[in-house]
């Protein structure tokens, strides 16, 4: 004869496995696999921090059993109803928990400086110091849009949709932007969280020690993709990395001002892409906002408010002082034709205007010996 459980059993039991189960689940979580050495710091982090925490968790458990018992009122108890003060005890309960705070309290001071995200790395890996000063750090440049992940390899000429592939041992270091909304940069088998924020430019420092395929993401809800905005991660030895930049030469697109205004539109579940060339401006015209044709540039508007023109509220600024972008409607001098005639309608910064020379992008022209740009593949 079979017995079927009653429900309630069946609830008991399914609350018995569920915590199981979660442990069973972050068995091999990316934030305490690490592959490279600045997660590994901050791995370890979690755990000095996790056991302080229980050098006073453990004991005040124990002591709840302890106390409960031993003070019981009844047979072989200490039951003491007049009981009200002891000077052991208060020093006991007020001298640990400072001495936890103040641990923490150092421990948070020095790896804040010492991870600082902004700061070139020490070492590669435990022992290893960092690159020699004839291999620097590799650059990529970062933008998060909706809802994908774009990486510019300057140096190497190429671009990727989705797709991030770095040599292991060598230290890279990310320049960080968003093209419309904030959102947050993380690789939790590499480093820690960064914000990507419009009109302003963030900056990590990180390495790799070991070959990985892992998978990024956005950590800032910014909108109905946001589930999706994800990328994949891979630390490759230098041969295959450079065998995957000559792949991405031969993809045959370039990522200039149109087809990046096509990328930038919001789509979901984007394929990875590759990009054979990009404009060497771009980086910096998405960080200032005037990748669109007609629309002057953050650094040009300052330069004009302190030349005697309107103040100017700059929306960034953290780029490397230098050379900037020039944007297209703030020097007279550059701009065409006379003033509008009355009754004309007032073209509006952005749309671009049949056979217009003073609409022309500056990314619209590929730069020598780079193929026509083609459309993205969605």
């Amino acid at each position: 004869m079979v017995q079927h459980s009653s429900p309630a059993a069946r609830r008991l039991r399914t609350l018995a496995i569920a915590p199981l189960i979660g442990l069973l689940a972050a068995c091999n979580q990316a934030v305490l696999n690490p592959a490279g050495d600045v997660a590994r710091q901050q791995r370890d982090i979690i755990y000095i921090s996790t056991g302080l925490m229980l050098l006073i968790i453990v004991p005040v458990m124990i002591l709840i059993v302890v106390f409960a018992w031993r003070y019981r009122q009844g047979k072989g108890g200490t039951y003491d109803p007049e009981f009200d003060h002891s000077t052991t005890l208060e020093l006991v309960i007020w001298s640990a928990p400072l001495l936890i705070i103040i641990m923490l309290g150092a421990l948070t001071w020095s790896s804040t400086h010492l991870l600082d995200p902004f700061r070139p790395l020490d070492r590669v890996a435990s022992g290893q110091e960092a690159s020699a000063p004839n291999t620097p750090p590799l650059r990529v440049q970062v933008v998060a849009l909706d809802w994908k992940w774009l990486f510019i390899y300057p140096e190497q000429g190429i671009a990727s949709v989705n797709e991030l592939v770095l040599p292991v041992n060598r230290q890279v270091r990310f320049d960080i932007t968003s093209s419309n909304m904030m959102n947050t940069f993380y690789a939790p088998t590499m480093a820690g969280m960064i914000y990507a924020m419009p009109g302003m430019q963030s900056t990590l420092h990180a390495v790799l020690n070991r070959p990985v395929e892992s998978e990024g993401f956005s950590a800032n809800y910014s909108g109905a993709g946001f589930s999706d905005m994800r990328f994949r991660l891979y630390g490759v030895q230098e041969p295959r990395f450079e065998q995957w930049v000559e792949q991405a030469r031969q993809s045959g697109q370039v990522l200039d001002g149109p087809s990046y205004r096509r990328l930038v539109q919001p789509s979901e579940r984007v394929p990875a892409m590759r990009f054979a060339g990009v404009r060497s401006d771009l980086f910096q015209r998405i960080v200032e906002r005037c990748v669109e044709p007609g629309t002057p540039c953050m650094s040009e508007l300052m330069r004009h408010g302190q030349s005697g023109g309107h103040t100017m509220t700059p929306r960034g600024g953290s780029l490397p002082q230098g050379d900037r972008p020039e944007g297209g409607a703030i020097d007279p001098s550059r701009e065409t034709g006379t003033r509008p005639v009355p009754g004309t309608p007032v073209r509006q910064p952005g749309v671009i205007a049949p056979n217009a020379e003073h609409d022309k992008d500056l990314g619209n022209t590929p730069e020598a010996g780079s193929p026509p740009p083609a459309e993205p593949q969605a």
